[in-house]
């Protein structure tokens, strides 16, 4: 049968891997013994396309034609902020949802089709080695949205692939090393790559893989250190003035830069010398030291990311059995020792760092769709962040909270609001704040036709459902009409560095604040409920009042309403409504006895007791349906 394969599809390289028949995973090498494919497209004047190592030898003198690092694009849009100072292309247009390279010659591209190039690249060196090659698991940053998954299968399918499944680069590490070493215990991978940070805690024991945390950066990396050095070496040219760098001047000071800091993982001392496009030549000493102390605080970065995931693990860096060194980064003395500074002990490294995602990818495609020789490992990846609902008041309600085990299914039944309702607008939101104006908005859609009901007597089940390359299904019946709706959520833009921090960091900081706010909306939504129904009671029932009651009911209700306007107190508000209620009530048993009174009036007593054990029977038929319903929600 066709080899499944492995692919990690990374910012600044990519690479195929397939386990052989002896169960060991190995990366596919080219003619010249080379591993790695720099993930960069070329595209030529006569509408060739060149991938690899091919392309790089291009960007000096065709820099708006070859394209580098379009994975962090992926998924972005044109007008968003980040995507000008990702890269300096010449773009096709400044707006609409996704990003268009103009590469000469009338020929516009997007990262996707870009991507596409690359993972064509990569599955036509497969079927050199291999022959007949299947379906494939590629590998993802754990912090990528819905809309940066979705591009990465698009791109996979223009590139003629099957997808088995995304896998988070993390996730795909921990695979590797899980097989390799046999070791059960607490792991932290630390993934610093080109373009992405993620740091994962997991849990392996006896062959099963448990994500407990995630979290990280998209948009750091080891580009981010290339940059720091080349802004020292720009220092010896005139453009300190902020006039403009000519795009070949700063591509060949990257390359530069990132030669010495190769280097520099190797010697204490670089005599660099890098040759620019123009003739010039920009000559410098770095040493270790000097490199350390500029990219320092690039480094400390992860730090933030590493210390937050332990505390949503409900762990501390002695609870961490070994840490797991993932991307090229991680090759650097300085992220090496900050790794062990930030976690208590030195890093595992036993397997290259570059290869260990496309190795663990390779496993799991073996597991998916080969006739793997291992049938007992399980692997459960989490929701990096919580996915809900919008309620009356604008409260975020969470069906599936942060670090959810995935795939997962999840429902929760609504009803509701107001009298002779029709419909349903839901708002599907992603955050971890509690009001949806802090959270992001993933998607609306609107279920009508729902007959005319009193408020309450409608059914709404809303069902999601997250797939295992974490892509959220939403779906929603109204159980009394069978009346269904549903929508795939694929927004069209990626998350920002300041919303992925925001999201995060700002429900930590806010959470007291947060929870107050949501228990006072959910208070002032409770008051126009109760406002509501007794308006209408003492409009329908006045004959029902005694002498002064309604004045006493009208004063209450205006004491109810001045407090959910102005007080910011929900304990104030519950006071109210409990006040009014109080006063009501015998008005409202007054009610309910006259409608009892009017549905017995002339009515057969033996008939009554019929409807009475009738009644009993179904009360206890719907006893034992709402106790089956709530058991199958615990089981799932």
């Amino acid at each position: 049968m066709p080899t499944p394969i492995g692919i990690d599809l990374g910012t600044t390289h990519s690479l195929v891997a397939w386990v052989t028949p002896t169960g060991g995973a190995v990366a596919i090498q080219n003619c010249d013994s080379e591993v790695l494919v720099p993930s960069v497209v070329h595209y030529r004047e006569d509408g060739g396309v060149v991938v690899g190592t091919g392309a790089m030898a291009q960007a000096l003198d065709h820099p708006e034609a070859t394209i580098a690092s379009a994975k962090r694009l992926m998924g972005r849009g044109a007008d968003d902020p980040e995507t000008k100072r990702l890269g300096s292309y010449r773009y096709a247009s400044d707006e609409g949802p996704v990003v268009k390279f103009d590469v000469g010659g009338g020929k516009v591209v997007t990262p996707i089709e870009v991507s596409a190039e690359i993972l064509r690249e990569l599955k036509n060196r497969a079927i050199d080695d291999l022959g007949d090659v299947g379906a494939a698991v590629i590998t993802v940053p754990a912090y990528f949205d819905d809309a940066q998954r979705q591009a990465t299968k698009d791109a996979a399918k223009l590139a003629g692939l099957d997808v088995l499944r995304l896998l988070n680069e993390p996730t795909a590490a921990a695979l590797a090393y899980g097989l390799a070493s046999k070791e059960n215990g607490v792991f932290a991978v630390y993934d610093l790559g080109g373009g992405t940070f993620d740091i994962t805690i997991l849990v392996l024991d006896d062959g099963v893989f448990q994500v407990k945390s995630t979290g990280g950066d998209s948009q750091l990396g080891g580009d981010d250190l290339d940059r720091a050095l080349a802004g020292v070496f720009l220092e010896d040219l005139a453009y300190a003035d902020g006039s403009e760098v000519p795009s070949n001047i700063a591509r060949a000071l990257l390359s530069g830069a990132r030669r010495v800091k190769h280097a520099l993982s190797d010697v204490e001392v670089v005599d660099a010398e890098i040759e620019l496009p123009d003739g010039r030549k920009v000559e410098r000493r770095i040493t270790r030291a000097d490199f350390d102390a500029l990219v320092a605080p690039i480094i400390k970065r992860t730090g933030v990311a590493c210390r937050r995931a332990l505390r949503d693990a409900g762990l501390s860096k002695d609870d961490i059995d070994g840490v797991i060194l993932v991307g090229g980064a991680t090759r650097t003395p300085i992220v090496r020792s900050y790794v062990a500074e930030v976690f208590g002990k030195e890093a595992l490294a036993s397997i290259d760092p570059d290869q260990v995602v496309a190795l663990g990818a390779a496993q799991q495609a073996d597991l998916l769709g080969g006739e793997s020789r291992r049938d007992d490992v399980l692997l459960l990846d989490v929701l990096p962040l919580s996915l809900g609902l919008e309620t009356m008041g604008g409260v975020a309600e969470k069906i599936l909270p942060r670090n959810t085990a995935i795939p997962v299914a999840a429902a929760q039944v609504f009803t509701t609001y107001a009298d002779d309702q029709t419909g349903f607008d839901l708002h599907v939101v992603q955050g971890e704040r509690e009001l949806v104006e802090d959270c992001r908005s993933l998607a609306r859609f609107t279920l009508k036709g729902i007959p005319p009901m009193a408020a309450g007597l409608a059914r709404l089940e809303v069902r999601f459902e997250v797939n295992a390359d974490g892509m959220l299904s939403v779906s929603a019946q109204e159980q009394r009409t069978g009346i269904h709706q549903e929508v795939e959520v694929k927004p069209s833009y990626g998350l920002t560095d300041d919303q992925i921090e925001a999201m995060l960091l700002d429900a930590y900081e806010h959470g007291g604040d947060d929870v107050a706010k949501r228990m006072l909306r959910e208070q002032q939504v409770d008051a126009a409920r109760v406002l509501s129904s007794i308006e209408g009671a003492l409009g329908a029932d006045a004959a029902l009042l005694e002498e002064g009651e309604e004045a006493r009911i009208r004063e209450a209700m205006k004491r109810l309403s001045d407090a959910a306007a102005e007080s910011t107190d929900h304990r104030v508000i519950a006071s109210r409504i409990e006040e009014l209620d109080e006063l009501s009530t015998p008005f409202a048993g007054r009610r309910m006895d006259r409608s009892i009174l009017d549905a017995l009036r002339g009515r057969a007593i033996g008939a009554i007791e019929d409807e009475t054990k009738d009644a009993k029977g179904v009360e206890t038929h719907l006893a034992e349906e709402a106790e089956k319903y709530a058991q199958e929600r615990q089981d799932s």
